[in-house]
């Protein structure tokens, strides 16, 4: 059984562990773009992704690196007195840049004052060998702490199709095989409720993150925002969107299928305040965090509780 305070995994005292004092992500935004937007894999990118790319909390694009950096360091310090900062380049693709303009972003990141990592956000189909080496190199020289981002957001192929991701599973697997191979880590982000997943695909989500040894989740729930393909089928009444009840027994499920290795970034995000047809079932999410934290210790479950099935499953009675 786990303690109260440890039934999954945090960020939060995993960054405090790792790096011995208060560290926090700085948000990057770059005026960038992605395959699934350009014309390379399709038009119009994810059925849920405006043209802010999942930027929208972040500082504007016309600022350089650096200004968004040093701002953003400024409020951390003065807000959270942090020791030590991560820059999370957020938004869009961020190794589809040219490789050159990409060396120059994380140049100018790795130069910043009291910055201790990179974490860069891209597709699993943007993941190349010489953007790997560049990262590599770079690792090596400055002891940065680096780590990718993989926007998946369901193992269902057949749900990647409708939400017009432009990949598959087997970019996704392919990605983080080239990336373990310089031991980065890997942040997975997950949607739990897509309309076209059900408890199945929630727990097989779980099994191959698990499966394939990823080190960081980060859970959100669909939110609709407007101008996106995904809220002209909300308008039409194309699908329905689960419970908030079921959102939280979607995650528990999530978790304890989970390697209780893998570290949680959060289980729930937050949609753009000002553009949205649906985000969080219009509540909080702190409390819907609070709310799952509750069904876990009410259950007296944990992060890892059915984690028992890699490593030759059917085996196990005869080895007792």
């Amino acid at each position: 059984m786990q303690e109260k305070s440890t039934r999954y995994r945090q960020y939060s005292e995993h960054l405090q562990r790792k790096f011995g004092h208060k560290v926090y992500k700085l948000p990057v935004n770059l005026p960038g773009t992605c395959p699934n937007r350009d014309g390379t894999l399709g038009r119009g990118g994810c059925i849920f992704c405006d043209e802010e790319g999942a930027g929208f909390e972040c500082l504007p694009n016309s600022l350089s690196v650096k200004q968004q950096i040093q701002k953003n360091r400024d409020f951390f310090k003065k807000r959270f007195n942090a020791g030590g900062f991560v820059v999370y380049f957020q938004a869009f693709t961020n190794t589809y840049f040219p490789l050159e303009q990409f060396k120059e972003n994380i140049y100018a990141a790795a130069a910043e004052q009291d910055v201790v990592g990179i974490s860069i956000s891209t597709r699993p189909d943007c993941i190349n060998e010489q953007y790997l080496d560049f990262l590599e190199a770079l690792a090596n020289s400055t002891n940065l702490d680096i780590n990718i981002e993989l926007g998946l957001q369901t193992v269902n192929y057949h749900t990647l199709h409708t939400i017009n991701r432009g990949h598959t599973l087997a970019e996704f697997i392919d990605a983080v095989q080239r990336i373990k191979r310089r031991n980065f880590e890997i942040c997975c982000h997950i949607i739990l409720n897509l309309p076209w997943d059900n408890e199945i695909d929630v727990i097989e989500n779980a099994k191959i993150l698990s499966a394939l040894g990823i080190h960081y989740v980060k859970l959100h729930s669909l939110y609709v925002v407007k101008g996106t393909v995904l809220a002209e089928m909300y308008q039409r009444q194309e699908f329905t969107i689960i419970s908030l009840e079921e959102y939280i027994e979607r995650v528990v499920s999530f978790l304890e299928f989970l390697d209780p290795n893998i570290v949680i970034q959060r289980l729930v995000g937050k949609g753009p305040q000002d553009n949205q047809l649906f985000s969080n079932w219009s509540t909080s999410w702190w409390k819907i965090k609070q709310s799952i934290e509750g069904v876990l210790e009410e259950r007296n479950t944990w992060q890892g509780k059915k984690f028992n099935y890699l490593n030759g499953k059917a085996c196990f009675p005869a080895l007792d």
